[in-house]
């Protein structure tokens, strides 16, 4: 028996999609301005910007929000159709 809503089934659920580099290129910070503002390695910095993100530390997501005075939403987007 398979609950429809389980992500043990094995379906299109959606991915979670990254928008840091379009926020922060609108706004003009680069990424080494961030990794300095918010207190990371350039490294977090630079993969945060390329959307190669394992895991979210949500202490560096509230700092990096607060410099680029943006929300959560501006920023991770769940794209339900990832078609």
């Amino acid at each position: 028996m398979s609950d429809p809503k389980s992500i043990m089934t094995i379906k299109d659920y959606g991915r979670i999609v990254y928008r840091f580099a379009d926020v922060m290129d609108k706004k003009g910070i680069t990424r080494n301005k961030l990794a300095s503002l918010t207190g990371v390695r350039f490294e977090v910095a630079d993969r945060l910007y390329k959307g190669i993100v394992e895991r979210m530390d949500m202490d560096v997501l509230t700092r990096v929000c607060y410099v680029l005075d943006c929300q959560v939403g501006d920023v991770i987007q769940y794209d339900k159709n990832s078609k």
